[in-house]
């Protein structure tokens, strides 16, 4: 029997705290009706729950300040609407007072500001020759005598002979106008005819010269159609030509010896090449399947591996299990040998008092006894 370490024992411990946090991990995860991948529903609830409740308080909050608001704005506006009702008696009272004791006319200065002084007053001047104009007083200008009407109306008539006059002008200024104009006219149509005149002639030598020009295009035509002809059968024996060099040539021929370099057979002319040969290729072609069969060997090797780690770790995880079950039938033989002391102390005891107690029955010491079986069981 091996002892157990404080260290096992923390070992063990921390285990079985893991195993236990695994399979509620796993009771969490693959539970279908409440998974959620990647999240704690709930967390969630949780934190839905406390803004829930947290909206409930703002929302309280804010409803207590609306309403205290809205006390204070109706409070305010009966204080408001009483203080305008006093203010008007207020003007009214005054008005009436005044009204009824201090009139305009109970003043001791009415007569400084008697808004009908000036009607009561004599007019600034009776006549032209009134003793009060006076130089100083500045009542009589130039034009605003007392035979103003007369004068008006002289004045009327002299305008209405002016008017008639300047009419009788401008009817006269208009004839010379209207004569000047004919005048104009006719020298307009004699210059027109002067110009059609002058058209007829240059339309009849445009004539001759776009005939002269329509002979010298046609000729010109005749050339060119001519040159062009002669150059496209040039072209056209160029590119037979070049076609021909072409296809005798090395460059669509393929030819591999115009790539070669006079450096040497491992130098080639890289705007020359034509491609690697048959050797070469197979070359490469070796080398990769040394490559591929190097991979499959490292992969091989790999997977090996991992398989033995694979293997270690169950054999650990067995081990481990193994000591569990171990730890936990030595656990269960320790607590059947405390039932068992405890049941045969417990027997003891119930003896000892037997003894003490001679009127007891034997009935209550079966069932006492049947007591301890059943939970050392």
């Amino acid at each position: 029997m091996e002892v157990a370490m404080p260290k096992d024992l923390q070992q063990e411990a921390s285990l079985a705290k893991r195993r236990y946090m695994d399979l509620c991990r796993q009771r969490r995860i693959f539970d279908a009706r409440n998974r959620i991948i990647g999240g704690d529903t709930e967390a969630w609830d949780v934190q839905v729950r406390d803004q829930k409740i947290k909206e409930a308080t703002d929302k309280a909050r804010h409803e207590t300040f609306a309403a205290e608001m809205k006390h204070n704005d109706k409070v305010m506006c009966i204080m408001n609407d009483r203080e305008q009702r006093h203010r008007k008696q207020l003007c009214r009272a005054i008005n009436d007072f005044q009204q009824s004791f201090q009139k305009p006319e109970t003043r001791r200065e009415f007569d400084l500001s008697d808004p009908l002084a000036l009607q009561k007053e004599l007019p600034a001047r009776v006549s032209d020759n009134d003793v009060r104009n006076t130089i100083s007083g500045m009542q009589k200008f130039m034009g605003e005598d007392l035979n103003f009407q007369e004068r008006k109306r002289f004045q009327k008539e002299q305008n209405r002979e002016w008017a008639l006059q300047q009419y009788g002008e401008w009817e006269r200024a208009r004839a010379d106008h209207k004569l000047a104009e004919h005048h104009h006219t006719q020298t307009l149509l004699k210059f027109d005819e002067a110009a059609r005149d002058l058209q007829k002639l240059e339309g009849s030598t445009r004539k001759e010269v776009c005939a002269a020009v329509k002979a010298f295009n046609k000729s010109q035509v005749v050339e060119l159609a001519e040159r062009k002809r002669h150059e496209k059968q040039q072209e056209q024996e160029d590119n037979m030509t070049e076609i021909t060099n072409l296809l005798h040539g090395d460059l669509l021929s393929e030819n591999p010896q115009q790539a070669a370099s006079s450096f040497g057979p491992h130098h080639v002319i890289l705007d020359r090449w034509k491609g690697m040969n048959r050797e070469q290729l197979e070359e490469i072609w070796f080398t990769q399947k040394q490559q591929i069969q190097e991979k499959l060997r490292l992969q091989e090797e790999e997977r090996q591996h991992s398989m033995d780690w694979d293997l270690r770790r169950i054999q650990k995880a067995h081990a481990s299990l193994l000591h569990e079950r171990q730890q936990q039938r030595l656990l269960r033989e320790q607590r059947r040998a405390l039932d068992c002391s405890n049941l045969n102390l417990a027997r003891q005891q119930y003896i000892q008092k037997k003894l003490m107690d001679a009127a007891s029955s034997s009935q209550p010491t079966e069932d006492y006894f049947s007591q301890f079986n059943t939970r050392s069981r």
